[in-house]
C-alpha cells in the first residue's frame, strides 16, 4: 500500500478492532487501509450525529484558537474560506459577528464548488484533515486556494511515538483515515513550498 499523501510504500503498523493501520517511513503519516473507509452514506451518518450548535459555548472554545489567530491576524476586508465547515459552521458564524467576510465548502453539508474557483487570503480547516481520503488531493488544492501570504490554519491532533497507538483515543473515530506526525506536518510545508509551517498543541499554521 503506497502512502495517500507522499507516495512512499507503506508498511502495516497496527490492526486495532479489525481495522488495519500502514505507516509511512517517510513522511511519517499513518493511514487507515482503505478498506476500511466508511461509504460515503455512512460517512453522513456519522457526521450527522455531531452536536455542532454555532450558540455552543464549549463549540466555540474549541474552535477559537483559529478564530483568534485570524482575528489578530486579518482584516474585514481580507477574504476567508472555511473548508470542511460542517453542518454547523460556527468558525464562520463567529468570525461574521466580527463583520468578516468568509465563504464555506463541505462536501456533504455544504459543496458549493464555485467557492473552489476563486483564491483567499486565509482559509480555515478545523478538525477536518483527519479526515481527508486522498490527503495530497486535498493540500495541494488549498495550496492553490491561498493567496500569496496567505495563511492556512488547522486543527488536529498529531501522534506522537511517545504514546501507545492502539490506546489513543483519536484513532477510533471511523472517520479518522489519516493521521499526522510533525514530521508529516513538515513534509507538507517543503513539498507544496509553504515559507513555514508553526506547530502548537492548539494550532497549526502554514504560511504561503
Amino acid at each position: 500500500m503506497d502512502c495517500a499523501l507522499c507516495g512512499a510504500e507503506t508498511i502495516e503498523f497496527s490492526v486495532v478492532n479489525k481495522r488495519a493501520y500502514h505507516h509511512c517511513s517517510n513522511c511519517k503519516g499513518i493511514s487507515l487501509h482503505p478498506l476500511y473507509f466508511l461509504s460515503s452514506d455512512l460517512e453522513r451518518k456519522r457526521y450527522e450525529t455531531h452536536n455542532n450548535d454555532v450558540t455552543d459555548s464549549g463549540y466555540q472554545n474549541f474552535v477559537s484558537p483559529i478564530v483568534n489567530a485570524i482575528l489578530g491576524e486579518y482584516h474585514k476586508n481580507d477574504k476567508g474560506l472555511d473548508f470542511g465547515s460542517g453542518s454547523g459552521p460556527v468558525i464562520t458564524e463567529m468570525l461574521r459577528e466580527k463583520g468578516y467576510s468568509i465563504d464555506t465548502y463541505d462536501p456533504f453539508f455544504d459543496p458549493n464548488s464555485s467557492v473552489l474557483q476563486t483564491t483567499y487570503d486565509y482559509i480555515a480547516c478545523c478538525e477536518v484533515m483527519e479526515h481527508f481520503y486522498h490527503p495530497y488531493k486535498e493540500f495541494k488544492l488549498l495550496y492553490l486556494l491561498l493567496n500569496n501570504n496567505g495563511s492556512l490554519y488547522c486543527k488536529t491532533n498529531l501522534y506522537d511515538e511517545s504514546f501507545e497507538f492502539d490506546s489513543w483515543w483519536y484513532k477510533n473515530d471511523p472517520t479518522h483515515v489519516f493521521f499526522y506526525t510533525k514530521e508529516t506536518l513538515v513534509w507538507i510545508k517543503n513539498h507544496f513550498q509553504f515559507k513555514e509551517v508553526i506547530i502548537s498543541k492548539k494550532l497549526i499554521i502554514f504560511r504561503k
